[in-house]
């Protein structure tokens, strides 16, 4: 009767580490995911930045070759 009870115990042990795991996975994922939203965003940021100061460049550009 002592092995059965090890094993049942040694069973539950295992699950509740996975869980544990899980849910530090989980928060991990959420963290990973907000800071991918960040980047995201400041990369879109930046290009807005970037065809704003390209733009008056382009437009000279234009102006020239149609001299």
């Amino acid at each position: 009767m002592l092995w059965p009870m090890i094993a049942i115990a040694l069973g539950f042990v295992g699950i509740a580490v996975l869980g544990v795991l899980a849910v530090r996975v989980f928060a991990e994922v959420r963290r990973l995911s907000r800071q991918v939203g960040a980047t995201s965003e400041r990369i879109q940021r930046a290009a807005e930045d970037l065809e704003r100061a390209a733009a008056p460049l382009a437009a000279s550009a234009h102006w020239r070759e149609t001299e």
